[in-house]
């Protein structure tokens, strides 16, 4: 049975969520105050990039079952459930819900005119708590009516900027947060498509599923970095090797009774790199670390997740100054501003510190990106740096080139590896997207990856002669 739904809010949450749900029949209309934003929704072309959503966005218009509007009043008339998918920022390591605030307090005087039970769902990411005390207030007092006369639920998101189309349509499970049965309800025959496992719980227990699922993440990737450095540090160790080693274990890559195993995607977070990015990660562990903070929970972990990856993408401008310790009047060509492949979004990007450290060096610097150049020139005002529209032929004029985002189309610079144009370059391969034997005629860097240096061996002298001499734990010496 098909769902009326009301979308506010179209950006990525929002718009994806809004087109598959109206991809499996139910009647989504999304509310955007911006009149340009309505203007292209109704036309089926989306106001960012992501891969399949245009498609999607066409076939759902075309099928009548989506459409964009401006009038919260008409979408809350023609609705059985409003999905909040406004932005929830991180300022200065706390969550603000200024847009939350707005947009709950305007559901709520809507509520006043409606003859029909509504139930507000909160798609956004809010910290546990957040949405059975603030939300429900805000809409308790903006609408003079009691939580039963509304219902209230949150229904977190677990898209992949880049995949977010597959994630949803494909999801590998779905948290219903309700506090009321109604509102459990409705979100059980609006998610009946799917068949994957639906998890039933209260809102807190569905915001924190949330975001121990990005902590968790975010630990990893930290954690492999670290390792990495190390590796790098000390030389003679290809970190790659001992993930590989490491992933073998049956606890990461299960065997199966016919011998084949299982490679599970979340060995992909533990891919030495130049750190994690984007709208999820950074904030949303800066958030929790700064509730539990609040509450008095000492939040160590978190806190070494955040210090090392704010630091992570200065590894690979030291790479190069071990190489070349004056960089002053030198020329790099960064590959990639997006903070992953497959989306123009620069938020939180690794590419802006690394541009900005390698400016501040006296380092002229070259970049080019598929889609993001046009939002990094609009968010990274303060950075004097070129965007180029081919990077091929800006080649032969660095003297570093910084691979930044895994975009498939710098796979081709392996092309190049054994022509002039790269000869006596360095390259630095932040997410190893290429083999250094193609470069033979470089200097291939990356994280976690360092010839032994003769002078830097470590001597017997300098271990511990108590180290050695102890007892282990199994009872030997």
């Amino acid at each position: 049975m098909p769902v009326r739904v009301a979308v506010l809010g179209s950006g990525y949450v929002g718009l994806v969520s809004g087109s598959c749900l109206a991809a499996q029949g139910n009647s989504v209309i999304c509310v955007d105050m911006k009149p340009e934003v309505i203007a292209s929704l109704n036309k089926g072309v989306p106001h960012f990039y992501e891969p399949e959503l245009s498609d999607l966005l066409t076939s759902v218009r075309a099928s009548g079952s989506f459409r964009a509007t401006s009038s919260l009043s008409e979408a809350l008339a023609n609705s059985d459930m409003v999905l909040i998918a406004v932005g929830t920022p991180s300022e200065g390591g706390r969550m603000d819900l200024t847009q939350m605030r707005a947009a709950v307090e305007a559901v709520g005087r809507e509520l006043r005119n409606q003859a029909h039970f509504v139930s507000v769902v909160v798609k956004s990411t809010v910290l546990p708590g957040t949405t059975d005390t603030l939300v429900r207030k805000w809409l308790e007092d903006a609408s003079g009516m009691q939580l039963g006369e509304f219902g209230l639920g949150m229904n977190p998101e677990f898209l992949r900027e880049g995949r977010a189309v597959y994630d949803f349509m494909n999801a590998d499970r779905v948290v219903i947060g309700s506090e009321d049965l109604k509102t459990r309800q409705c979100l059980e025959t609006l998610y009946s498509p799917w068949k994957c496992e639906k998890l039933y719980v209260n809102t807190r227990t569905a915001e924190m599923i949330k975001y121990t699922n990005n902590c968790l993440l975010a630990i990893q990737i930290s954690a492999a970095n670290e390792l990495a450095n190390f590796a790098g540090a000390l030389g003679g160790i290809d970190m790659t090797d001992v993930l590989e080693g490491v992933s073998l274990d049956r606890r990461w890559s299960p065997i199966l009774e016919d011998g084949r195993r299982i490679r599970p995607d979340i060995l992909s977070y533990l891919v030495p790199g130049c750190g994690f990015g984007g709208s999820c990660f950074p904030k949303d562990v800066q958030a929790i670390r700064s509730r539990g903070n609040e509450v008095n929970c000492d939040m160590q972990l978190l806190d070494a997740v955040l210090d090392i990856n704010s630091k992570q993408p200065g590894e690979l401008v030291t790479l190069w100054t071990r190489e070349e310790p004056e960089l002053k009047g030198k020329k790099a060509l960064v590959l990639g501003l997006a903070f992953k492949e497959e989306t123009d979004d620069v938020r939180e990007s690794p590419a802006r510190p690394i541009i900005s450290s390698l400016l501040r060096q006296g380092v002229s610097v070259k970049a080019h990106d598929p889609v993001a150049m046009p939002n990094a020139q609009r968010a990274w005002t303060e950075l004097d740096f070129e965007c180029i529209s081919d990077w091929r032929n800006a080649l032969e004029d660095a003297d570093a080139i910084f691979v930044i985002t895994r975009w498939q189309e710098y796979r081709e610079l392996a092309q190049y590896g054994s022509k002039p144009a790269l000869a006596g370059k360095v390259i630095l391969d932040a997410r190893r997207l290429l083999s250094p034997d193609v470069f033979p005629n470089s200097t291939y860097l990356t994280i976690g990856r360092r010839a032994i240096q003769t002078d830097k061996h470590w001597t017997p002298s300098q271990v511990d002669e108590e180290h050695l001499s102890a007892p282990n734990v199994y009872g030997g010496k």
